[in-house]
């Protein structure tokens, strides 16, 4: 919670010019029984009509200056909490936004978004309540407290000998209900995998009448979420109950003491009704402390899950790395890599591209063909050797430079809901003739140029309103806007006719002669006509050439070729 309290820092003037508002607002609000009090007492017996409606317009006063003053504090308050909260979560994203790939895999995507609503919603929460009830609360109860002391000292011990059970009973149950709600959490980033992967595979779902089964599924995810949050529901909702129990016996015998005492005469009548009105004050302050506190066991579990990403260290980190003299634009020198540290993905990978050279890569699903590309763009780092560009080390190359250097379209990239424009821009600083290039280079401008609004056209969300084919085109025109130093195709023809796939790569050799490119693909059509070709299997390279030497010396390439493309 150190770090979340951290956010109010700017705050703390407008804070406490509330905290005052508050103090004086709940001071009126307190006025009020004592003023009745002394009415009934002593001024009624006077039988001076004046006086009453003087000290009733009293009443009136500090009813109007509390309430006026409280909704003013509260709307104060319900503003810090809001924009402490826009900032929490403004540097939450920034956080997830930056986080390696390993560090996102750690996490997972459905927890790091639960993060970012549920937890942020939570600490949301208590801000404002701390604020609103958190300062009214405590006053009233003291206050309380204070005054019927001033009233009746004896009445006072019998209200003050409940407190410190209620106190024990509020302190246990929160220490309980803690972990309880963290784990409830951890019930809730499930649901919301399970919610996701739903939704993104709800085609495949329906295509294969999958829908019972999921539903199934789902109903056991949500069992379980509903199991832990009845179990800290339930933990917490003894505190409501218990206080109730506890002041309605201390009530009672406030009552019988009372009585016994206006019986003898040692106390007014008057101070028997102000005293039970104090005591009605001070078990809705004390009800109010348990939500208090009920909130805080929430927001203190997600304040936990905040501040672990916030507290997350770079792990990515720019090396003091010596560049080299080298003829070379990218080099691979002896690189293993592994996901889970156990078995390698990539195993002793080595090759080495100059400028303008391209190179495809080849291989069956799983053989590390895309650890190849993540390795390049440094979303992770290798577990032995190193890759060069143009003779410096990657990890010696600031991340933004780094990422300046490619265009890239991804095995599985994302059409955003915006205008064409917008998405092959992307923020970047290029303007319409660079965007019509690129879509021409990328065999898309023809499609784009036949729909209304052009290049202002918005596309659905993963560009559900595009086919398979027109969404690549246009990331391809992503990756082209920008004129990369290297150009990073993975698998991004696929859904393409061997056509405009002739035509693109036609494109690109003749348009970007200075770009080094590297195709990844399944295709043998795709990759024929590169200057190399590397196939791999199982993370190892068991053929490197071209697509002549590699017919002559590459089994699995030559199989693969002849598969594809029968006797040519």
């Amino acid at each position: 919670m150190k770090k979340i309290f951290g956010y109010l820092k700017p705050y703390i003037g407008r804070m406490t010019f509330g905290f005052i508002i508050k103090f004086i607002g709940t001071i009126m609000d307190l006025c009020l029984p004592w003023i009745l009090a002394y009415i009934i007492d002593y001024i009624i017996p006077t039988k001076n009509i004046n006086l009453i409606f003087i000290w009733g317009g009293l009443m009136i006063v500090c009813s109007i200056l509390g309430v006026t003053l409280n909704i003013t504090a509260n709307r104060m308050a319900a503003k810090v909490s809001r924009n402490a909260t826009e900032n929490i979560r403004h540097d939450l994203f920034e956080k997830i936004s930056y986080l390696s790939s390993s560090q996102v895999d750690n996490f997972g995507v459905p927890s790091l978004i639960s993060r970012m609503t549920t937890d942020t919603y939570n600490v949301h929460n208590m801000l404002g309540m701390m604020q609103r009830i958190g300062i009214r609360a405590p006053i009233l109860l003291i206050g309380g407290i204070f005054v019927t002391s001033t009233l009746d000292i004896y009445l006072t011990l019998v209200l003050v000998a409940v407190l410190p059970l209620i106190a024990l009973m509020v302190y246990f149950i929160t220490k309980k209900s803690i972990p309880l709600y963290k784990e409830q959490q951890i019930s809730v980033d499930k649901l919301i995998r399970k919610v996701r992967e739903n939704i993104v595979g709800i085609r495949v779902i329906k295509a294969l009448s999958k829908s019972e089964y999921e539903k199934e599924h789902f109903r056991e995810i949500n069992l379980e979420v509903v199991k832990k949050e009845k179990r800290a529901g339930m933990t917490t909702a003894i505190i409501n109950p218990s206080m109730s129990l506890l002041l309605n016996l201390g009530l009672v015998c406030i009552i019988l003491v009372g009585a016994y005492r206006v019986n003898l005469g040692l106390t007014e009548v008057g101070k028997i009704i102000a005293f039970l009105t104090y005591f009605t004050i001070i078990l809705n302050a004390m009800l109010a402390v348990t939500r208090i506190f009920i909130a805080f066991s929430k927001a203190s579990a997600s304040a936990n899950r905040i501040s672990e990403v916030l507290d997350t260290p770079e792990d990515l980190t720019k090396e003091n790395i010596d560049s080299i003299k080298s003829d070379y634009h990218i080099e691979f020198n002896n690189v293993s890599f592994s996901y889970n540290d156990v078995e390698n993905n990539l195993t002793d990978i080595n090759f080495k591209l100059k400028r303008g050279e391209s190179l495809g890569i080849i291989g069956s699903t799983g053989s590390g063909k895309t650890t190849i590309i993540n390795l390049l763009m440094r979303f992770y780092d290798v577990n032995t050797g190193e890759i060069l560009i143009n003779g410096q080390n990657i990890k010696s190359i600031d991340k933004s430079v780094l990422s300046k250097k490619f265009g890239i379209v991804f095995q599985n990239d994302t059409i955003f809901e915006d205008t064409i424009f917008e998405n092959i821009t992307l923020g970047r600083k290029i303007d319409i003739e660079q965007v019509k290039n690129a879509s021409l280079y990328a065999q898309a401008s023809t499609f784009i140029e036949n729909i209304e609004d052009e290049y202002n056209a918005r596309l659905d969300i993963r560009g559900a309103n595009l086919s398979g084919g027109q969404k690549q085109r246009i990331l391809i025109a992503r990756a082209l806007a920008g004129k990369p130093e290297i150009l990073i195709l993975d698998d991004s023809s696929s859904a393409l006719d061997y056509k405009t796939d002739a035509m693109l790569r036609k494109e690109i050799s003749n348009n970007f002669t200075d770009t080094t490119t590297i195709i990844v693909a399944q295709r043998v059509s795709s990759v024929m006509s590169l200057d190399h070709i590397l196939v791999l299997e199982d993370g190892e390279i068991i053929g490197y050439g071209n697509h002549d030497e590699l017919i002559n010396s590459c089994d699995v390439y030559k199989e693969i070729s002849q598969s594809q493309m029968g006797g040519e």
